[in-house]
């Protein structure tokens, strides 16, 4: 289903004062730094297709430690996550919080190499016909984005109802030398994985329907 652009929301976006804007100087764009825009030098969490962006505000209220940038290429979708953000808002939450508007294959240029903890992707499209593989988020083009960025024993997850994906990904982040610490076909009734777990809506929506949630914690190997 096609999503329906919201109008003004790249103008809103734009001006919001919880989205970061990467300044672009003669055709590149300039780092971003990260303990200057969050005053800080804790741990930084990014989660890439945030969507309406409830688990990574729910995330973000629970650590207050760890900085937090949810990463949607659609402005629409952002335009909606600041629902989410309102809703979790209070004077001493959400500071360790940023939205940004891009595509994931720029990120390279946005931030330095070797600075992110850990990598969150929640049930990412799983494009299941072959022709269209390269636009998988666990495909081997973004896998080396990922371990660029990612510090040494740094962490992704992910999280599926889509088996076939779900097995997709576990051999191509094999294939790509990274370290499968564990993972589950039944997320929740998994008692080990499932502690603190934070649900996405499409968690809860895919649950609702009795489908089992897959999930795998893999390590970049230093």
């Amino acid at each position: 289903m096609r999503l329906r652009h919201i109008k003004g929301c790249d103008q809103i976006i734009e001006s919001s004062n919880i989205c970061l804007h990467p300044k672009i100087i003669n055709n590149n764009y300039e780092k971003l730094d990260i303990s200057r825009i969050f005053d800080n030098n804790n741990p930084l969490y990014i989660e890439l297709g945030m969507g309406k962006g409830k688990f990574i505000c729910e995330s973000a209220c629970a650590n207050k430690n760890i900085n937090y940038i949810g990463i949607e290429k659609s402005a629409s979708i952002i335009l909606q996550a600041f629902t989410n953000y309102n809703t979790y808002k209070t004077p001493n939450s959400l500071s360790n919080l940023y939205f940004l508007c891009i595509n994931i294959e720029k990120l390279p240029e946005i931030l330095v190499d070797n600075s992110i903890t850990k990598i969150f992707l929640n049930f990412s499209d799983p494009w299941p016909k072959k022709k269209h593989e390269h636009r998988r988020l666990t495909s081997e083009f973004f896998i080396k984005i990922y371990k660029k960025l990612l510090i040494n024993d740094g962490i992704i997850e992910l999280k599926t109802d889509n088996k076939d994906f779900f097995d997709y990904s576990l051999e191509q982040f094999r294939l790509n030398q990274l370290d499968i610490v564990n993972y589950t076909y039944d997320l929740h009734n998994d008692d080990t994985m499932n502690t603190d777990n934070i649900m996405t809506e499409y968690e809860e929506k895919f649950s609702k329907k009795g489908n089992p949630i897959c999930k795998f914690i893999a390590k970049k190997i230093s």
